[in-house]
């Protein structure tokens, strides 16, 4: 679903490495793709952009353990960490590395199961609705340039692809479950990125 110019937001150019194709896999991306989806609900509209982070074994990034585990590949045995993920089933469209690299598992015309237990505007099971978007990375330590480089791009490519009306932290929907993206994570900076609609966020939060 294509939609026009949004009023307030700084228009730009759409950049063509992030085309989306109908089933919603982003042309930039490596893909990999994760057994962890299923249909969305009949008729349910993708409206919500969920921002998370993630990193495997926790704080080590370059691992290649992300990966692994949103594709049922993790060898629970290599770190004392994992055996606590035996039964966990999870995923996102989207992962970041910290050099900037783009991974999807998930087109974003299928379910993700990234935001397990969760709420937005009164309204649960926000997987049904939401595209989620992993950022390699921990809730204290600052997110790389490369990463905030590739997140303004495909934002924007989503909110044209997309009716989005809104942007929210996992922390936004599941609290106190979930604390991510952080206080690492620069709203401001991701919110002045071209082309992204600056109502999308949470009031307040951009001041």
């Amino acid at each position: 679903m294509s939609k026009g110019p949004v009023p307030g937001a700084t228009q730009a150019h759409p950049d063509h490495r992030f085309a989306i194709d109908a089933t919603g896999w982003v042309t930039a991306a490596r893909r990999l793709p994760s057994p962890n989806r299923d249909a969305r609900p009949a008729g349910a509209r993708i409206e919500l952009l969920l921002i998370h982070n993630i990193s495997l074994p926790p704080g080590e990034f370059g691992t290649g353990q992300i990966e692994r585990l949103f594709t049922n590949t993790l060898q629970h045995h290599a770190h004392p960490y994992f055996a606590t993920l035996r039964e966990l089933r999870v995923s996102a469209h989207f992962l970041i590395a910290r050099d900037g690299r783009l991974t999807q598992f998930v087109g974003c015309a299928e379910r993700a199961w990234h935001a397990g237990e969760s709420l937005f505007e009164g309204r649960p099971r926000c997987n049904d609705f939401s595209i989620g978007i992993e950022l390699e990375g921990t809730d204290t330590l600052p997110y790389a340039e490369a990463q905030y480089d590739v997140l303004g791009p495909l934002a924007r490519a989503l909110f044209a692809a997309y009716p989005l009306r809104a942007v929210r932290g996992h922390s936004d929907v599941s609290a106190p479950r979930k604390t991510d993206p952080g206080a690492a994570f620069d709203w401001r900076r991701f919110a002045s990125a071209p082309g992204i609609d600056p109502t999308a966020f949470a009031p307040g939060l951009l001041g």
